[in-house]
């Protein structure tokens, strides 16, 4: 079903994990998709793979630094004077550098903070704007379920995901009636962080996941569609977890 038909989406961490899934998703869906990351290489593996799935649609990857608001500022200028408009943001960027606390640098708080958070505030004021203008936007921001339930040796990123909820929540009562926020709060995914999991730390995880499986990307990619469609125009502010039943 062609349900974002020349829907133009800009995705941060979308050349790799679940920013990848959404982006060739949304492609297939009819969007032109605007794959935002740091690494060329990728960037373009990506790219084909998104114009493989969309041959017809406006498909980039612009490479930006989304910690940095003055590059952020810059870029995402060029983009609206390229794209004339952005109907749905995706803040999808995101790092570990997981530690216990009694080890924790204040660098690695930082940049998971910078990168996970903050870029989600960057993107959006470089986007908000044009989209209230507009009277009409989506924007997604990927959490975690790490966010709502905390993990040991992961403080930075459990703080980083639970703002993105809070921010969430906010920004939906400020927009509300014009653009629609929501928050998907993904479980253990199969990604690059989750391969560097070691077969222990996996059977562990999966004793708590009611399902007895870790999630897909695609699955991901899958409640994004929806929250970015018009099936979704009367929710908002809202965090679906997609966790196999992790937080329940």
């Amino acid at each position: 079903m062609i349900i974002l038909k020349d829907q133009i989406a800009f995705i941060t961490g979308a050349t790799s994990g679940i920013g990848r899934s959404i982006a060739v998703a949304f492609a297939k869906a009819g969007a032109h998709v605007v794959a935002i990351g740091t690494n060329p290489e990728r960037g373009s593996e990506v790219l084909n793979e998104i114009k493989e799935s969309n041959p017809e649609g406006n498909h980039r990857f612009f490479s930006l630094d989304v910690a940095s608001f003055s590059a952020v500022q810059t870029g995402v200028e060029e983009l609206l004077k390229a794209y004339g408009r952005v109907d749905v943001l995706i803040n999808c960027a995101g790092i570990t550098r997981d530690a216990l606390m009694l080890r924790m640098t204040e660098e690695d708080w930082d940049q998971v903070l910078e990168v996970n958070l903050k870029s989600a505030f960057n993107l959006t004021k470089a986007c908000v704007r044009s989209m209230v203008k507009a009277k009409k936007g989506k924007i997604l921001n990927i959490s975690s379920v790490v966010g709502i339930m905390g993990n040991a040796g992961q403080a930075n990123y459990a703080a980083s995901k639970a703002g993105m909820i809070g921010f969430t929540k906010a920004l939906a009562k400020e927009l509300a009636g014009r653009v629609q926020v929501n928050c998907i709060a993904p479980g253990y995914i199969e990604t690059k962080m989750t391969d560097q999991l070691t077969s222990s730390q996996k059977e562990a995880i999966l004793q708590g996941i009611p399902m007895g499986r870790i999630g897909r990307p695609e699955e991901i990619a899958y409640a994004a569609l929806f929250l970015a469609s018009p099936l979704s125009d009367y929710i908002t502010g809202q965090v679906l977890a997609v966790d196999g039943g992790m937080a329940i």
